[in-house]
């Protein structure tokens, strides 16, 4: 990674996620590079240089299609994905193992916490939330009515609110709960498919009373040519120096990145999607985000043109069977190749 990661970055702790019990590196330098992954283990070098302000990471190419970054596209295509979801997507891209990790550094430390989790699509999640937060505490928003009936059908998620919704505008008043959940892996409103999501970022902030946290789980930009690919086709897939940049510009402190992954991945990073973080931050000040934005990406009543619609939703999901099909091939080759190598 460049050094411009993390520059000013105030307080970051970058976990290897991959092992049971992971080891917490603090960091307190304004540069800092990561080489490249081997067998699961993450290290680091650190190296001293002029301090300088941060800057934005480096936009994407405008020619960038990105067939399923707007929420009426994402709508539609979990409209028919969600009927699979549980069964099918969820097993290769978040597991039970891998939800249980990410959630850890959300603080889920005390029955009576107020948790809302964004994008809750079909309460996945969610389970992993009611294991340590009693339901009747936690909130379930997400913009589609049909991966929320999905969630309305398990048991453990009867006393929860759930509730139709948009990342980038919350139904909650400003400082008004104590943990902010939300995975962008089971749901078509997180992170994958924000327009803005530095908007969503700051909304996050916003909702959080003071002390509480926010808990981002996302999927990482690959390496491999052909993952970057179908990547940029399908749907947004954030570097980890963005997730922490848009996190520390909205106003949270303490701002740590843990990377998780399915135990049979070995620590393989390129191909995105399955291997990604969880990202927390700390609400530092009451009261809304310093961070002053304009007028939303997006807006979604605005008519658009069904044939360019309909293309758009057939290509993003041809390029999202892509990610299909990489669990299944990295499943069978950590079945072949023997355990203690690389994969």
């Amino acid at each position: 990674m460049a050094s411009a990661m993390l520059n000013g970055a105030e307080n970051l702790t970058l976990l290897r996620a991959i092992a049971p019990n992971p080891n917490r590196l603090g960091l307190h330098t304004s540069h800092f590079r990561l080489p490249p992954i081997s067998r699961g283990t993450v290290s680091i070098r650190t190296a001293r240089a002029p301090k300088c302000s941060i800057s934005a990471p480096a936009p994407r190419p405008a020619s960038q299609p990105r067939f399923i970054q707007h929420k009426k596209e994402a709508f539609w295509f979990y409209r028919f994905l969600s009927i699979v979801y549980d069964h099918v997507i969820n097993p290769g891209h978040w597991t039970e193992d891998m939800r249980d990790d990410a959630l850890e550094p959300a603080d889920l430390n005390h029955r009576d916490l107020t948790v809302v989790d964004v994008g809750g699509g079909t309460g996945f999640t969610t389970l992993g939330i009611v294991k340590h937060v009693d339901a009747k505490n936690v909130t379930i928003l997400d913009q589609s009515p049909h991966q929320l009936a999905k969630a309305r059908q398990k048991e453990p998620l009867k006393e929860c609110t759930i509730i139709e919704g948009d990342a980038e505008d919350l139904p909650f008043p400003t400082d008004s709960v104590d943990r902010y959940v939300s995975a962008g892996r089971d749901k078509p409103i997180s992170i994958e498919y924000w327009p803005d999501p530095q908007r969503g970022i700051r909304e996050a902030y916003r909702v959080l009373r003071l002390g509480g946290k926010a808990c981002l789980i996302g999927p990482v930009y690959p390496t491999f040519w052909l993952s970057r690919f179908f990547a940029d086709a399908w749907m947004l897939f954030p570097k980890e120096e963005e997730y922490i940049e848009w996190f520390e510009k909205a106003g949270f402190k303490n701002v740590q990145l843990k990377r998780i992954g399915p135990k049979w991945y070995r620590g393989v990073r390129r191909h995105g999607l399955i291997m990604g973080c969880s990202v927390s931050g700390v609400k530092a000040s009451s009261g809304d985000s310093p961070l002053q934005l304009g007028p939303k990406a997006e807006d979604v009543s605005k008519p658009v043109n069904p044939l360019v619609f309909l293309a758009r939703l057939i290509l993003g999901a041809i390029a999202g069977a892509y990610y299909v099909l990489v669990p299944i091939y990295m499943w069978l080759k950590d079945q072949i190749v023997p355990k203690g190598q690389p994969i």
